[in-house]
């Protein structure tokens, strides 16, 4: 970690350089020598979407750009369209290859990358280049920054090295010559890569990644961005019931009805009355769904991302760039998160005029009046008492801009222009640590509440006396588990919402919404009672069950030699293992006096028989036997919908002596949210 903390600390200058917007970036830096190759992929890496590591030897005859990236950086997700848009123009002639080389500490895990793999549809091979092997073996041609590409030709030469976001026809122009030249030589090679996408053969759930939250107290209703399947959800806030959805599911933009309506990855939600404002991150717009004629409309945004920083302008006629969130200050007064250009903008609803309000558009951290101020990808935004309190996520800060006296003001994080102070620190502010958070909520008084979303915990900010503190979450890599405090795990939460002494939390990579009872200090999933409202097309999906629990079972005795595990899984009538999705299961021991064999420690099984046999050997003195069970299984009937139950079962045992048998059981009976008489549909 010191040495990944070292080398980013290294690149800072050449990110805040690259930050400067596309516009302003200089042409291609690096023109290549058709006798310089390119460096080889360094061994002992990481690789997803493929079968295997690739080898430069492997893409000879193709056009090959490799992508330097980290997931949190809101420049780098504005090139994935692009991606995406020469992937499909020249096919198996160009492979794309992402480079991920972490900026956070958390974002340099494997895990975490396939997530983000996942919730952004790539298809191309992505290298998990946390030390920083790759960008170093680059460097010297100019990668030193996020996003940068290189542009090797089939014959494995450097051709290219440009940072900065960089639009799809400039790329065009000089791939499409590329590879038309290539191809007139008879060098192009357009066999298909072994591609293995991660996640293809997963069940889609019943949210995915969801994004933010609000919650309407008088309504009694939970709005949910459920951000990768492109809709918003209402739901009863009492029951949890499925109200309504808004949106087709399919990425897009276009108004309408609310089963037409289309978004492209929504974040941030404000209410007003019968309206609800939409964050349309990835349509780079503001949304209206109006709630009571079930529509949606556009009221700010043009739906094409903006490339400078506009003064007052119409608000159909100004390009946004990735707005994140939402909130109100007064009636007429829209606050908008604009990740894209590090500021906060005004959307004024009575003549429908936007404008920046907060930031000067350059990347940092420097408080002070608005207009000089620089942010750092605000991404979460809540108004109280004349106060704009906003996750700053790039800096890992939570910052207060004073709409009375147009000033910002750090409340927690580092207070110096240093975007790599990051960590999970709690304290003062200066002396406190955060790692990219993204929501920040509070009552009409009291504290502010924050999502600390990398390091995968809920914290408590003490505004005026500006210290921070962990509320709950372990940190970590972040899991799924309810219950108090000292129990409770998130991961990577991205959402928050208070409303009547409880906190709601998008927890986006656990494709779930918790509820924190701050009165008891207990964690709970919440369970959609009618999960097959949120189907998209009749596909098979995953809805709801037990989730993130942890079961202690009673003690048991066995004796010493031989012995095995005896797990039995049961379902009611009417409900069968699911056959597509693995029964998984991670087995582990405190103790060598009950060994488990390395090869039988993690299953993924489809469909097992019943009972599930695993051999142990056991010796005398004691252990805890840990299990973490992951098990899908669905309604025979209506085989389209399914469940999950998700639990970590712990078991103490004692070998003696004398005892007899030598067989550990357990027993799970599954339980799906309801069980309905005469099935679903």
């Amino acid at each position: 970690m010191q040495l990944r903390s070292f080398i980013r600390m290294l690149i800072l200058l050449g990110v805040l350089l690259a930050a400067l917007p596309a516009a302003a970036q200089e042409p291609t830096q690096f023109v290549g020598d058709p006798s310089l190759p390119a460096p080889a992929f360094p061994a002992g890496l990481d690789w997803l979407n493929v079968e295997a590591p690739l080898t430069l030897e492997q893409l000879r005859g193709k056009a090959v750009l490799l992508d330097f990236w980290t997931y949190g950086c809101i420049n780098c997700i504005h090139m994935i369209p692009v991606m995406k848009q020469l992937e499909a123009k020249y096919g198996d002639a160009l492979a794309v290859i992402g480079v991920h080389s972490a900026k956070f500490a958390n974002e340099g895990e494997t895990e975490n990358i396939r997530q983000i793999v996942q919730r952004y549809g790539l298809a191309h091979p992505v290298i998990n280049d946390s030390d920083f092997a790759v960008w170093y073996s680059y460097a010297s041609y100019g990668v030193n920054a996020w996003p940068t590409f290189v542009l090797i030709d089939p014959r494995g030469n450097l051709f290219a090295v440009q940072a900065g976001e960089i639009p799809f026809d400039a790329f065009d122009r000089v791939i499409g010559g590329m590879i038309s030249y290539f191809d007139s030589v008879g060098e192009i090679n357009r066999d298909a890569l072994p591609i293995a996408v991660e996640g293809a053969n997963d069940l889609p759930g019943a949210l995915s990644f969801p994004g933010q939250l609000t919650v309407d107290t008088a309504g009694g209703r939970l709005f949910i961005a459920d951000s990768s399947h492109n809709r918003i959800i209402i739901a009863d806030l009492n029951t949890y019931e499925v109200l309504d959805v808004v949106g087709s599911g399919a990425a897009g933009l276009s108004d309408g009805a609310f089963d037409q309506a289309a978004f492209n990855k929504p974040q941030g939600l404000a209410l007003s009355g019968d309206l609800l404002y939409v964050a349309d991150t990835d349509n780079h717009a503001i949304r209206a769904i109006n709630l009571f004629e079930r529509t949606v409309s556009t009221v700010a945004g043009t739906g094409v991302q903006g490339t400078s920083i506009p003064g007052v302008g119409a608000a159909l006629e100004t390009d946004l760039r990735s707005p994140w969130d939402v909130e109100f200050g007064d009636a007429n007064t829209l606050y908008i998160a604009m990740a894209g250009t590090h500021q906060i903008w005004e959307l004024t609803l009575d003549n429908q005029l936007i404008a920046p309000l907060v930031g000067s558009g350059r990347e940092g951290l420097v408080d002070g009046p608005f207009a000089a101020a620089q942010l750092a990808q605000p991404s979460g935004l809540f108004f109280r008492d004349g106060v704009l309190y906003f996750a700053d996520s790039e800096s890992s800060s939570i910052r207060a801009a004073n709409i009375t006296d147009s000033t910002v003001q750090t409340l927690a994080g580092p207070v110096m222009n240093n975007l790599f102070d990051f960590g999970d620190e709690d304290g003062g502010v200066g002396d406190s640590r955060l790692q990219h958070a993204l929501a920040v909520t509070g009552g009409a008084d009291g504290p502010v509440y924050v999502a600390d979303t990398y390091n995968s915990k809920i914290k408590l900010l003490d505004p005026q006396a500006r210290e921070i503190s962990t509320l709950f979450g372990l940190g970590g890599l972040g899991g799924f588990r309810d219950g108090s405090a000292a129990e409770a795990e998130f991961d990577e939460p991205g959402g928050l919402a208070y409303a009547d002494g409880k906190l709601y939390v998008a927890d986006t990579n656990n494709d779930a919404i918790r509820v924190i009872d701050l009165a008891s200090g207990v964690v709970s999933t919440v369970n959609f009672p009618n999960p097959e409202a949120l189907q998209i097309d009749e596909r098979v999906t995953v809805v709801g069950g037990s989730q993130g629990q942890t079961v202690t079972l009673d003690a048991q005795t066995v004796a010493a030699g031989t012995g095995e595990i005896v797990l039995n899984i049961t379902l009611p009538e009417g409900y069968k293992l699911n056959t597509l999705a693995p029964f998984n299961a991670l087995w582990s021991s405190d103790s060598s006096s009950l060994a488990i064999a390395e090869a039988d420690r993690e299953q993924s099984l489809i469909a097992p028989e019943m009972p599930l046999r695993l051999p142990v050997t056991l010796s005398e003195g004691s252990a805890t036997l840990s299990a973490e069970l992951t098990t899908y299984y669905c309604e025979a009937v209506n085989e389209s919908l399914c469940f999950i139950d998700r639990v970590t079962i712990t078991l103490p045992v004692t070998i003696a002596a004398g005892a007899s048998g030598s067989a550990l059981s357990i027993e799970r009976a599954l339980i799906p949210p309801r069980v309905p008489t005469g099935g679903l549909g």
